[in-house]
C-alpha cells in the first residue's frame, strides 16, 4: 500500500475512468433494460440491515470478518451476466455498483473493468449519500433520497 493509499488499499486516482451515473438515471436504465444488472458492492450486515435498492444483488466488495476484498467480486459479476461478459460493449448489459455513498463502487468498478467486462458504471451518491452537516446521511443524496424502490431485511 502507497503513502496516498486509504486502508482498502485506494489511491487517490481509483476510479479516475470510472463513468458515474445518478441514482435516477441508473433506476430508469434498469427498468427499460431487463438484463442489466444492479449489484450491491457493500457489507453483508449494511445490505441487510441498513437496506438495499429493491431487486439489487449483493456481491460484497469489502466483507467482514476480515474486511479484505473479495477475491471472487469479478467472477461472481461474471456469473451473473451468464457470459454477458464477453459480448460487444453495445450488446453487453450494463452493470451498475452501489455502495453507501459512491467511492467502494470505483474500485470495484475498475477491477471489473480491467477484467474485460464491458458497460460498468459507478451510482454516484451511493445508497445512502454524503454526510451533511451533522453528520448523518440520506439527507443530501443517495437512492433512498431520491425516493427510488428500497427495502429491509
Amino acid at each position: 500500500m502507497s503513502e496516498h493509499s486509504d486502508p482498502h488499499g485506494h489511491s487517490p486516482d481509483t476510479g479516475a475512468n470510472v463513468p458515474r451515473i445518478h441514482p435516477v438515471e441508473a433506476r430508469e436504465r434498469l427498468r427499460e433494460r431487463p438484463r442489466d444488472l444492479l449489484v450491491d458492492v457493500r457489507s453483508t450486515m449494511e445490505f441487510l440491515f441498513v437496506g438495499h435498492p429493491v431487486g439489487a444483488v449483493h456481491i460484497p466488495w469489502i466483507d467482514e470478518p476480515d474486511w479484505t476484498v473479495n477475491p471472487d467480486f469479478v467472477p461472481q459479476v461474471r456469473k451473473l451476466l451468464l457470459g454477458g461478459a464477453m459480448d460487444t460493449a453495445e450488446d453487453a448489459p450494463s452493470v451498475y455498483l452501489i455502495c453507501r455513498s459512491g467511492k467502494r463502487t470505483l474500485a470495484a468498478a475498475e477491477a471489473l473493468l480491467q477484467a474485460g467486462v464491458h458497460n460498468v458504471y459507478s451510482v454516484e451518491e451511493g445508497f445512502e449519500g454524503p454526510l451533511d452537516e451533522q453528520h448523518h446521511r440520506s439527507t443530501v443524496g443517495g437512492w433512498r433520497y431520491h425516493g427510488l424502490p428500497w427495502e429491509q431485511c
